[in-house]
């Protein structure tokens, strides 16, 4: 509020005479004062009987917010900076209404800029301004006090492996909150059990946020000007070249937790943008992988054909879907199912995802020609059992990988594609003749993930039979269904997932299939085959996870698409 503003309310109401008012305003400006802290100084009104003044004169209620005890995940709606600008402080949150104090609250720009950056509807009380200024320094110095006291905490926790300890002195002389901020952001990612960790640049601000259960939440927000410090931090630890900002880069980080005792792999990338890189760290826990099959979400009968499968002495597996759905997963749980004493395993990957002990991993390399296909050839010299090719992105791989797999070898690999049957149709746009995935190809995987209701918050829900019926729930089955959603609470970050599954879709390749495929049959008829065998659609998966409580509605429709049968 505009020193003259309260200086009229107050006079106009006959609390102050116009000479205390003006000794009020000399005395804010010699000690850098705001009005009201003035006023209350120089023992002229209590800051109740200011309050008072603002209720009567905008008609809304006042608070004393510095009494409050706000919820810190309410006050990251709002930067602090922008509250010492305009004198507001968000104080509580009910449904999509947020509670905001002003000094102002006659103010629509502020009050339509909030509505924009919180994205909720906002409800205006009134407050003094030496109330506000103490709430803020309250409780947002209490963020900012427990940032620190977490990067310290966990800073503390990691011992970097001996090949990437390098002083980061080198860079930056005043970079030693810099490593303690990093090394503070991979703690809280590990602890939160987070895929990814991204560190990005803007025009005015620089974001730290983290992927938690499929979703992003932001973490913290470190000064801009810090944002080049903290990419060189991470690139010095990645072993990447500092000085080259211009084109993306790809790196690996080891390190290891002091009281756990283990060890943590990253997978590094960095992209350079308008406000300068971003990095996304790929965080690479091996006592997160799941090696044991029964547990990854297959059906019973997919489980039981998929191990079947696998354990042919020839023949090629396709685990398809698009980055980040579980594929890695599912095919090191397969090699691990594979991996016995007197079974030679090779795999190609780019990069090395798991280090699994039996099996012969090696990792690409553009830098010396090291791709998938030179390292196919050479492993048709190493007496392979089983080959894994991390994915099958170019003509030369494939044809490769089929010739392997015709030649009394199996071959296990990945492929984008958006199902199981539409992987013909990729394969044959990529120039394989159908004679060659007819007699190599045994089977087709694809899969998605979905979230798992939290358990801890996890209640019942209904819901019209008309929105299960649109999602393709037969009306004979409806009473099948036992729908939950979390509500939301600490365990998952409140929203309500807390874990993820993976729903699959199975494609063996058939004679009827194989009579199709070399016929050139579209997807769609291929599809349509496949549902009248019995074999489930990633939709009919996902809804099978759903009549038993496992996940939501919503994660059915982000997770797959409706069967269409014609």
């Amino acid at each position: 509020m505009l020193p003259n503003k309260l200086g009229e309310i107050l006079t106009k109401q006959g609390l102050i005479r116009p000479d205390q008012l003006q000794q009020a305003l000399l005395h804010g400006q010699k000690n850098k004062n705001k009005l009201g802290s003035a006023i209350v100084a120089l023992g002229f009104l209590k800051d109740s009987q200011i309050l008072r003044a603002l209720e009567k004169q905008f008609a809304v209620p006042g608070v004393d917010v510095a009494q409050f005890d706000v919820d810190q995940n309410i006050l990251t709606l709002l930067q602090k900076d922008f509250c010492e600008k305009h004198m507001v402080i968000p104080i509580s949150k009910a449904g999509t209404t947020l509670v905001v104090a002003f000094t102002d609250p006659s103010n629509l720009q502020v009050r339509d800029d909030l509505r924009f950056i919180t994205k909720c509807k906002i409800q205006p009380v009134v407050a003094t301004e030496i109330s506000i200024s103490t709430a803020i320094d309250k409780f947002y110095g209490a963020i900012r006090q427990s940032q620190i006291d977490i990067n310290k905490e966990n800073s503390d926790e990691i011992i970097e492996a001996a090949a990437t300890s390098i002083e980061v002195g080198d860079v930056n002389a005043g970079d030693a909150p810099i490593v303690k901020f990093v090394n503070g952001i991979l703690m809280e990612a590990i602890k939160r059990r987070a895929s990814d960790i991204h560190f990005e640049p803007y025009e005015k601000k620089f974001r730290v946020r983290i992927r938690i259960d499929g979703n992003l939440i932001e973490t913290a927000s470190p000064p801009i000007a810090s944002g080049p410090a903290i990419c060189a931090r991470i690139k010095i630890m990645s072993k990447m070249d500092i000085a080259e900002r211009r084109r993306p880069q790809d790196g690996r980080l080891k390190i290891q937790l002091k009281n756990e005792g283990r060890e943590m792999d990253f997978r590094v990338n960095t992209v350079p943008t308008l406000w300068g890189e971003k990095v996304v760290m790929r965080l690479l826990d091996k006592t997160n992988l799941q090696l044991d099959m029964t547990k990854l979400g297959f059906e019973a009968d997919d489980l039981e054909l998929f191990k079947e499968i696998i354990r042919s002495p020839q023949g090629m597996v396709l685990i398809t879907g698009p980055t980040g759905s579980g594929k890695t997963t599912t095919i090191y749980s397969a090699l691990f199912e594979l991996n016995k004493a007197d079974v030679n395993i090779s795999t190609a990957e780019d990069p090395v995802e798991f280090n699994l002990e039996g099996i012969n991993q090696v990792q690409m390399n553009a830098d010396i020609d090291l791709n998938f296909s030179t390292a196919l050839r050479a492993f048709l010299r190493q007496d392979p059992d089983i080959i894994m090719v991390g994915e099958i992105r170019d003509l030369e791989t494939a044809e490769i990988s089929f010739k392997a797999a015709s030649t009394g070898h199996m071959v296990v690999s990945t492929l984008h594609t958006n199902d199981a049957p539409t992987t013909i149709t990729r394969l044959t746009e990529m120039g394989i003749a159908p004679y060659l995935i007819t007699s190599t190809l045994n089977l087709i995987v694809a899969q998605r993930l979905v979230g798992r209701v939290c358990d801890v918050c996890k209640e019942s829900v209904k819901v019209p039979d008309a929105t299960l019926i649109n999602l393709g729930v037969i009306a004979s089955e409806i009473p099948q269904y036992t729908l939950f959603k979390g509500k939301g609470c600490m365990t998952c970050n409140n929203t309500g997932i807390k874990g993820r599954l993976a729903i699959f879709e199975i494609m063996p390749i058939t004679e009827k299939i194989r009579e199709m495929i070399l016929k050139n049959a579209s997807a769609l008829e291929l599809r349509n085959a496949c549902r009248q065998m019995g074999f489930k659609t990633l939709r009919r998966s996902a809804l099978l996870k759903l009549a038993r409580g496992q996940t939501t509605i919503e994660e059915v429709i982000n997770s797959s698409v409706r069967d269409n049968l014609e």
